[in-house]
């Protein structure tokens, strides 16, 4: 069945994103301007070449390298013109993949060291995505983009990143994250920001269960309350051989939260070993709420259509499979309920129905 889905008609297919993160998507020839501009030096000023450096450093398996990725992009969206165009671009580059909804995060606070204001890094990329979206329809194609603020596990500011969050709650920003290594750093350290979240009505999703097992999991759903699990993959060391389900991974299936599954990223990463091994086939079996995400575009080298392109290579997955994949995606998005409906059954089924008549 598979060998007639085509990776361009991938691409052309309606696509919703939950886990991208700004700072791990940007362009190669991009971070090259930026960082001409700021005099930021890199280890090629060739795109091509540097792209490549980022797939190649983010696969060594060095978490030390891995991060290094990072401080390139991070030390060239320092300003306000520089995080627009950044966040105008992704929103292209997506709509160009035909993501038709992507939520995509980063973390204000790391945006800081040209004395921006947290609110000013927050504008800036907000006016960037309205901007990039506006682009994107100009072009004849559809995209909204949801934004999350996240806060940075092993620092402290997460009540105040919360805050903010909720002051742009009805400018763009759809919900709230928290990311880094989680091991040593259980998200219950950041307790006071989720229940003041919880009271505000506010949508949040955690980074768990990726790098961490069960208890990281455990905590971000028990404890903190989360929407949905940034990751989760490591859920499935709660599932038996034989499919047994236990009580935390019935649980998290009962309740339907949603994974924020990244297949090309748990590999680079280490979470699993390669993408046949990957729990995302055991999970859509079991019925999860299961989605398919790119994480950080650039590291891994990858796109929506990509990940969903290796799905259908690796386990067969056809139309049906990649649309319930879609749906799960869009079901499950920080957007009001009426919004999310509009979208599936306005873009989405009509799409895939034509695809699976």
């Amino acid at each position: 069945m598979h060998e007639t889905i085509r990776y361009e008609d991938i691409v052309k297919v309606p696509k919703a994103l939950l886990h991208d993160h700004l700072d791990g998507g940007l362009r190669p020839a991009t971070i090259v301007e930026l960082a001409a501009e700021v005099g930021h030096e890199l280890p090629t000023t060739d795109p091509e070449a540097l792209g490549r450096w980022f797939v190649d450093a983010a696969d060594s398996g060095s978490l030390e390298r891995y991060l290094e990725t990072f401080a390139h992009t991070v030390a060239v969206m320092q300003t306000a013109p520089a995080l627009r165009r950044v966040a105008r671009e992704c929103a292209l580059d997506l709509a160009n993949d035909g993501v038709v909804y992507a939520e995509v995060r980063f973390a204000p606070e790391q945006h800081l060291e040209q004395d921006l204001s947290l609110d000013e890094v927050v504008e800036a990329v907000l006016a960037g995505f309205a901007e990039g979206t506006a682009q994107a329809v100009e072009a004849g194609l559809t995209i909204r983009v949801g934004t999350l603020l996240t806060a940075m596990r092993h620092a402290a500011r997460s009540q105040e990143i919360a805050e903010l969050a909720v002051r742009h709650r009805d400018a763009g920003v759809v919900g709230f994250d928290i990311a880094g290594a989680e091991a040593g750093f259980p998200p219950t350290r950041h307790l006071d920001a989720f229940e003041y979240l919880q009271r505000e009505n506010f949508h949040f999703t955690i980074h768990a269960g990726e790098a961490f097992g069960l208890p990281s999991i455990w905590q971000a759903i028990q404890w903190c309350g989360a929407d949905r699990l940034g990751h989760g993959v490591r859920i499935v060391d709660d599932i038996a051989p034989d499919g047994t389900l236990g009580r935390l991974a019935a649980y998290v299936r009962d309740k339907r939260i949603p994974l924020e599954l990244c297949p090309s990223s748990n590999v680079q990463t280490g979470a699993v070993t390669s993408i046949a091994d990957h729990p995302i086939g055991l999970l859509r079996d079991l019925r999860f709420r299961a989605t398919v995400n790119t994480d950080n575009r650039l590291m891994s080298g990858t796109s929506m259509s990509r990940e969903m392109s290796l799905l259908v290579e690796t386990f067969g997955y056809g139309w049906k499979e990649l649309q319930w994949f879609t749906i799960n995606a869009m079901k499950s998005a920080f957007i009001p309920f009426d919004e999310r409906l509009r979208i599936i059954d306005e873009v989405i089924k009509p799409a895939y129905a034509k695809l699976l008549a």
